[in-house]
């Protein structure tokens, strides 16, 4: 039943939940952005959906315009929302709209489809998430192989709501504490170049 029906339910429900829960902090955090870095206050970029089907994730903004690495265009306000996962927040929305889901592997650019070997692409089968195993594992603190493998796992695994629910509870706990919010010298996580596993 969960798998045919209960996982959208939880996702609509619970995105709309946490956005009417959660709008004040939204819009501090809007506020905040929004004085500190200017408009826009939204960053949008396309990345790989269900399918590998394109879509504008949502995320509140924390780096300067101008060129330059991200790590050097990065903001104290943007290192603390990134550290927190509180930029993720807008993609309640994209929930919503049904492009994500409250679990699932984390949604990539799209660029990065055509490197992944057949058993990666596994991760394009269910809908993008705000949590997912890779991320309760470490988050950007996980490697590549090992985060896109456990992205497969999760995608070839029957659906269980008590395995999601208890996903969404580690995914809450460790962005609380900070950790794993980026890969060593990396404003996130290096860019993926593809990998030798099959």
């Amino acid at each position: 039943m969960y798998a045919r029906f209960g996982k959208r339910a939880l996702d609509v429900a619970g995105a709309a939940a946490l956005l009417a829960l959660l709008a004040p902090v939204l819009l501090l955090l809007a506020v905040a952005v929004r004085v500190g870095l200017g408009a826009p206050v939204l960053f949008r970029q396309v990345r790989a959906g269900r399918g590998g089907v394109p879509f504008a994730v949502l995320k509140f903004r924390t780096l300067r315009d101008g060129p330059g690495e991200d790590a050097a265009r990065m903001t104290r306000l943007g290192a603390v929302l990134r550290a927190l996962a509180l930029d993720e927040l807008p993609q309640l929305v994209n929930v919503l709209r049904g492009e994500m889901s409250l679990v699932g592997p984390r949604p990539l650019p799209v660029g990065y489809v055509a490197l992944y070997s057949p058993r990666q692409a596994l991760r394009l089968r269910p809908r993008p998430g705000l949590a997912g195993l890779a991320q309760a594992a470490g988050r950007n603190a996980v490697g590549w192989d090992s985060r896109l493998e456990l992205d497969a796992r999760y995608a070839e695994a029957p659906l269980c709501l008590s395995a999601d629910l208890a996903l969404l509870l580690r995914c809450a706990a460790l962005a609380l504490s900070a950790r794993g919010a980026a890969a060593t010298g990396h404003a996130t996580m290096p860019a993926f170049r593809g990998s030798k596993r099959s």
